[in-house]
């Protein structure tokens, strides 16, 4: 009953970690990892211990990108430390108003911190869909790795269920 449990425990944690990809106060990939450590720690010989530690490198890589991603959006289109700041907090706000607020908070965010830092309107344009674009992008990859533990995970609890 309690291996039954812990298997449900890391397909659930996988599951967070998926929605964790899409609220950007849930860290997923790390989420979704703790899955694997319980299938790594519950069933004998499904994940190797290499294995494990490339996948603990991966969500490290993914969690530093999501960081690196939008503000390099912002930059490569031209945005400046205002587009950038702005970027950061039309994200926060934007969390007050779940789902839309998730894409238009980094945009307008991005957009009135250059208005603000005296670019122009188009510059500013730019920036904003700069910080969008990072935005989507980072949620896209976490995503897809998130999608891949879930994967890895109910592979290994289908193989000890039936093996």
């Amino acid at each position: 009953m309690a291996e039954f449990t812990l298997y449900c425990l890391a397909v659930a944690l996988n599951i967070v970690g998926i929605v964790g990809c899409f609220i950007p106060m849930l860290p997923g990939p790390p989420i979704s990892f703790l899955g694997l450590l319980i299938i790594y720690w519950q069933a004998d010989d499904q994940i190797s211990g290499w294995a494990l530690s490339i996948y603990g490198f991966i969500t490290i890589v993914t969690v530093i990108l999501d960081y690196i991603i939008p503000s390099l959006g912002v930059k490569y289109f031209g945005g400046t430390k205002y587009g950038k700041w702005g970027s950061f907090i039309g994200t926060i706000i934007g969390l007050s108003y779940f789902p839309t607020g998730l894409l238009l908070g980094p945009f307008l965010g991005a957009f009135i911190g250059e208005l603000i830092g005296r670019q122009s309107k188009r510059d500013a344009l730019k920036s904003g869909f700069g910080s969008l674009l990072g935005f989507v992008f980072g949620v896209l990859m976490k995503f897809i790795v998130c999608i891949y533990f879930l994967c890895i995970t109910i592979a290994s609890v289908w193989n000890v269920a039936f093996s």
